[in-house]
């Protein structure tokens, strides 16, 4: 499976809950991330995405785009809730197949936005 599969199949397992799993597949021990609300470590990132799942789970996760350079893949993707849209942007860093480092960036999607481009 190439980089791009594997950020591409974590993002549909930890979206649709199946948090452990997308841990234990694809995550090095040795993972951090950056996400400014939790602390930067694995387990506080996993711990974070199961408390979103059962509070406020996604409807789905569709990827749009996604690139990649080197050790580097980037997604561009839809995440629909219930209440709302976003469009995320995830920026994984590999080593040995596994996830190693992750940045991920959202906006909610104005729905009355006057850019006719939209979001994608």
């Amino acid at each position: 499976m190439s980089i791009q599969e594997i950020a591409q199949d974590f993002l549909q397992l930890v979206s649709s809950g199946k948090v452990h799993e997308g841990f234990n597949n694809y995550v090095s021990a040795n993972f951090i991330h950056h996400n400014q609300y939790f602390k930067g470590t694995r387990e506080a990132l996993q711990t974070a995405m199961i408390e979103a799942h059962e509070t406020s789970p996604n409807e789905f996760l569709e990827v749009k785009k996604s690139y990649v350079d080197k050790d580097t893949v980037i997604t561009h993707a839809l995440v629909k809730k219930q209440d709302m849209e976003i469009a995320v942007v995830h920026i994984f860093r590999f080593e040995d197949s596994k996830i190693v480092e992750l940045w991920d960036i959202g906006q909610v999607i104005d729905t009355k936005s006057p850019n006719e481009n939209g979001s994608f």
